[in-house]
């Protein structure tokens, strides 16, 4: 367990470091508002705090940076709340006056902002397909044989995609089809819909949809492709700011970490209320062990349904980043959830 004095001036070099991004020495630390000892006493504790693990030094001079378990123990009993500046209500102030008219446009607004308020690399996992439940589905005619699709899930979630009617399908086929399907699984489970097609309601398509044994192939993309999960990123140039990221290798295997959408959910995915906090060998994947993931489950009408999340270096400013997450996400939970009530 730390003494108070170790825990202050812990406090004060990771504080001091996440600002300067260079080691902090003892002489720095005293000047510190609210540190309040001589410059011997903090070098003797910060060559402590170093043996204990919570602190590191990169090269001999008296100057150290923060480990992962001094981050650690920082985030878990140093922080301090946020206060919100000017600037920042100003970007909140923008945040609540654009318009947004759908869930999607909604996430997107949301990333913006809170890249630009973070200034990292920020993700939002889009409501989880396979929790949604349908809420309608449309095959809306173009010309010839092409057509849209449009399924919209109870969370919000509009897919469309274009598809090719089979020849000799009439439009009353598809109409009876539409409409058959929307009377029979709205409310069902995005997960469950091919299945129950399948094995529930083929003879009945069949007896009542003309020419259906032609349309089993067209239904069965519409209904596959419902289940990948859409993942929403801003700001990925804004981690080429950070002094961590000037190295080509270490950016290049984040930046493909971003074109991997199937990684990025399994990494950002979370059922557990409230912020949580991985911070670089806490992250399974070894191309962010540098890195800390900050994220926080948003809801529909009380039910996790997607993730918001921040990706930056483990000299992070914790205390924005947790209090502007911890602020969107709740109100972005509210938002979209007025909007199915």
């Amino acid at each position: 367990m730390l003494t108070e004095r170790q825990k202050r001036i812990l406090w004060a070099v990771i504080d001091d470091y996440i600002v300067s991004a260079e080691p902090v020495g003892s002489r720095t630390v005293s000047k510190k508002k609210g540190v309040g000892f001589s410059a011997a006493t903090i070098r003797n504790e910060m060559a402590d705090l170093e043996e204990m693990g919570f602190l590191e030094q990169p090269h001999t001079s008296a100057g150290r940076i923060p480990s992962q378990k001094g981050y650690r123990f920082y985030v878990d009993h140093l922080l301090q709340p946020y206060m919100w500046s000017k600037d920042d209500l100003m970007a909140l102030h923008d945040f609540y006056a654009m318009k947004v008219d759908h869930v999607e446009q909604a996430i997107k607004h949301a990333n913006s902002i809170l890249s630009q308020m973070t200034n990292y690399m920020t993700f939002i996992l889009g409501p989880r397909l396979s929790e949604s439940k349908l809420k309608a589905l449309q095959i809306v005619p173009l010309h010839d044989r092409a057509a849209v699709s449009i399924l919209v899930t109870d969370t919000g979630y509009v897919h469309r995609q274009h598809v090719i009617v089979p020849e000799g399908v009439s439009l009353s086929a598809i109409e009876r089809l539409v409409n058959l399907l929307n009377y029979r699984l709205t409310g069902v489970p995005i997960a469950k819909l091919k299945a129950i097609v399948k094995h529930e309601l083929s003879e009945e398509l069949k007896r009542h949809v003309e020419h259906f044994d032609k349309l089993t192939d067209l239904l069965d993309t519409i209904l596959k492709a419902e289940l990948e999960e859409r993942v929403y990123t801003s700001g990925t140039t804004r981690i080429l700011d950070q002094p961590e990221f000037r190295d080509v290798e270490k950016m290049k295997s984040i930046l493909d970490l971003v074109e991997e959408s199937t990684v990025l959910v399994q990494l950002f995915n979370s059922d557990k209320e409230g912020v949580q906090v991985r911070i670089g060998d806490e992250n399974d994947l070894e191309a962010v062990n540098d890195c800390s993931i900050i994220t926080a489950s948003y809801m529909i009408n009380g039910e996790p349904v997607g993730t918001i999340g921040v990706l930056g270096p483990t000299r992070m400013n914790y205390g924005r980043v947790i209090g502007v997450l911890e602020f969107l996400a709740h109100d972005f939970s509210r938002r979209i959830s007025a909007w199915f009530e």
